[in-house]
């Protein structure tokens, strides 16, 4: 079977055994746009890749904002980065100097829901009154405990989640004693579009219109980009 099966089956599974709590972030995500909120995003490494993915997107929601901390990030260095999320106390300066309000929802992406840094940024958001839902995989809580002082997990923390049902180890192809082809970053990325497509939709349903973005490459979108742009000063575009 070839990665491209194999992965389009877990996207189907996702799709029918989270279908309830699309449904659930979806619609509190679509209330906290309407209130004037914005959608962030973080993650750590790979994840912080998919944390980008949402950000000035064509055909995406406008008030998305990647939380960036490059010591979490592969450009400065993928072995440090990987180290430094372990590390307890890391994301709280950062996040301090962040306009995370109350009105606001976060989105905390990590495979494995175990290392500090996703853990403290759940944490922190929560206090500060922030709507925090988690992408993590809840295969690993048996089986890969927390790397946290609390021994709290991911999902410990958060309001909502979505389970990302990646396998340990993130790999889908297996030939005999060899296990290869990470599945987290597709399946991640589908997860986010699938919450972002619903926030829009619900919106939609409610008479308003979503603020989307449209194509920079196709003719007459400038303005339009420029004016949703406008509306939400709050984010650096």
């Amino acid at each position: 079977m070839s990665y491209l099966t194999k992965v389009s089956q877990k996207l189907l599974e996702i799709d029918s055994s989270q279908f309830h709590n699309f449904e659930k972030v979806g619609e509190n995500l679509s209330s906290i746009i309407q209130a004037g909120g914005v959608i962030h995003t973080f993650g750590c490494g790979h994840s912080s890749l998919l944390a980008q993915d949402v950000f000035y997107r064509a055909g995406g929601l406008v008030p998305v904002h990647p939380i960036w901390i490059e010591e979490l990030m592969l450009h400065r260095g993928a072995s440090q980065a990987s180290e430094n999320e372990r590390k307890s106390g890391i994301v709280q300066p950062y996040l301090e100097k962040e306009d995370l309000q109350r009105k606001d929802a976060v989105l905390i992406i990590s495979t494995s829901g175990r290392n500090p840094a996703p853990i403290e940024t759940a944490i922190y958001c929560k206090e500060k009154g922030l709507y925090t839902v988690a992408l993590t995989s809840l295969g690993y809580k048996e089986s890969q405990p927390s790397r946290h002082p609390s021994n709290s997990r991911l999902e410990d923390v958060v309001d909502d989640l979505i389970d990302m049902e990646v396998p340990v180890g993130d790999t889908i192809m297996h030939k005999g004693d060899r296990s290869y082809s990470p599945v987290s970053s597709v399946v991640g990325t589908g997860i986010l579009h699938e919450l972002m497509t619903r926030t829009i939709e619900r919106i939609a349903e409610s008479g308003e219109a979503p603020p989307v973005f449209k194509s920079g490459n196709v003719d007459g979108s400038d303005q339009h980009n420029q004016n949703m742009m406008e509306a939400y000063k709050r984010i650096s575009f």
